[in-house]
């Protein structure tokens, strides 16, 4: 049975760890920029006027998010990879729940698409802004956000720790993948788009490091 080569063996696991990141600059950079001038989507209705307002960004953004997220769980796997041995358990608990959360942060980016759809009709706003309240608050689907923020939050920083623990990339490396979860929440706070931005930036470098590194040891 042919085995692939050691030094292109984890180059997926690499190339992912290089792209998945980028998604979520572009999908936060374009929902910072499409709220540049005010509005959100803290409800059904502010979610559909921003939509009417932005399409094409709003449509990028929810692209992006879908992609980011598929490609954040090889990964994950690729961060895990790496680490090995080194920090087997934060390692495995941090790669788990990253992979796990961006799963469900797939199934949240994709209700985008809906928020597009319903924004572009232009008719019955009020009834539309209804079904996307209830569907964000359904007790049989809420789990799916709490997920997605353990994922994205805790499981990040763990995964950043692990990297960190394992020393298998530099200082710098991962401490740019452990910013991400702090500026994502002093951007919600702060109620700027930009925080997540910069954490998202910082995550892509981190990760990028990551990924060299992991091609480095396959060879």
């Amino acid at each position: 049975m042919e085995t692939a080569p050691p030094h292109t063996r984890h180059l997926p696991l690499a190339l992912a760890l290089f792209t998945a990141p980028w998604g979520f600059v572009v999908a936060n950079g374009a929902y910072a920029w499409a709220t540049r001038a005010g509005g959100d989507d803290s409800t059904g209705a502010n979610t559909l006027a921003l939509v009417a307002a932005n399409p094409g960004l709003y449509r990028l953004s929810t692209v992006a998010a879908m992609l980011g997220s598929l490609l954040m769980v090889p990964a994950a796997l690729g961060a895990r990879r790496l680490i090995d041995d080194r920090s087997r358990r934060l390692g495995a608990l941090g790669a788990t729940l990253v992979a796990g959360g961006y799963i469900c942060y797939f199934a949240v980016a994709f209700a985008g698409i809906t928020d597009i759809v319903m924004a572009e009709r232009g008719d019955r706003v009020a009834d539309y802004a209804a079904v996307v309240d209830g569907a964000q608050s359904d007790p049989t689907g809420i789990w799916v956000f709490l997920l997605f923020a353990l994922g994205n939050l805790v499981g990040t920083l763990l995964l950043g720790l692990a990297l960190l623990h394992a020393r298998v990339v530099p200082l710098w490396a991962a401490a740019g993948v452990i910013a991400w979860p702090p500026l994502h929440v002093i951007g919600l706070v702060a109620g700027t788009e930009w925080f997540e931005v910069a954490g998202a930036l910082a995550q892509a470098v981190g990760l990028a490091v990551t990924g060299t590194r992991l091609l480095a040891a396959s060879r």
